[in-house]
Order: C-alpha cells, then structure tokens, then sequence
C-alpha cells in the first residue's frame, strides 16, 4: 500500500499531453489570426477614412473632421488662393463649423491609385453639393504610425466642357 511520502506517477491521458505539447503552435495560430483579423484591407480602411472625413464635415465636427489630416496636410479649394496648410484651413472652417454650418458634399464615384508604396494611396472622387453641383476631391493619403491621414485634398469643380471655355475667361479678372 502507498504512503502518503510515495510519489504517485499522474499520468495525464494523451490528448492532455498532445494539446500541451502543442500549445506554442496554438499560441501563434491565436496570434496570427488576431493580426489577420486586425490587418484590414488598405482600401478599406482607406474607403472609411474618406467616408468619415465626408461625415464629419456634414455634422460640423471639427475636431473628427481635422484628425482626418496629418499635421503637414495641404488642402486645395476651389479658388486659386485657397492653398491652406492645416491651422490655415481650419481657422477657415472654424466659423462655418461652429455655426453648425459644415459642408455637405455626397459622393457619388471614388478610385484608388496604390503607389509604389505600400503606405500611400492617391485617390480621386466625384462628390455632389448643392451649391457647387459636381466637384472632384482628389489628393495623396498616408498611413503613420499604422492609421491613414490625408496628407493633401485638392478640391475642384467639374465644369462641362461647353461652359469650360467661359468659366475660364472669367476666372482671368481673379489672376495675379
């Protein structure tokens, strides 16, 4: 009979064993799965970024809408003399923003160019606003430290071809 100071082999069924043998492969299948699901498609996140950019602006969200940008962002308007650096365009914004005067602009078509790098994509998209009617957004958007800013929005207006001619010998009055 066994005392109590005898030591008693445990054995542990081989399916136990097996699993713990196993546990630095389940360890990583557990971490590549979780990297797999958190590495969300770049044109996604890409898509959403845009969106909500769009979004923010319609709800006169000035903060959401400017961390949008990375801190060097460039945006173009429609005017010639609307080149703005970040602070430059938000100053802009603040009044109509404050006001909950955001900007609505619906899109109705987006692209994205991939680049040779894998962290810059440069987009093009035909939004609608019920003042301007057509415009094109366009620009460069990055991704820093694993989330994607625009880093430039050029904004233009899409004028038919037929009024194109026109239009341009007015904005001659507004040159330098």
């Amino acid at each position: 009979m066994p005392s109590e100071n005898d030591v008693h082999d445990c054995a542990q069924p081989i399916g136990v064993k097996a699993v713990i043998a196993l546990k630095p492969l389940w360890v990583l299948l557990g971490f590549l799965a979780c990297s797999f699901a958190a590495a969300e498609d770049p044109e996604a996140s890409i898509h959403r970024v845009l969106d909500g950019l769009h979004e923010s602006a319609a709800a006169s969200e000035i903060d959401r809408y400017f961390a949008h940008y990375t801190e060097d962002a460039v945006f173009l308007g429609t005017d010639a003399s609307e080149r703005w650096t970040v602070d430059q365009f938000r100053d802009y914004a603040e009044p109509a923003f404050s006001s909950g005067r955001g900007w609505v602009y619906r899109v109705r078509s987006r692209n994205l160019i991939q680049t040779n790098s894998p962290d810059i994509f440069a987009f093009d998209e035909v939004l609608f606003n019920e003042k301007l009617g057509l415009c094109r957004g366009s620009g460069l958007i990055v991704r820093e430290a694993g989330q994607w800013r625009i880093s430039q929005y050029v904004l233009s207006m899409l004028i038919p071809n037929e009024l194109a001619g026109e239009v341009g010998q007015q904005s001659i009055d507004y040159s330098d």
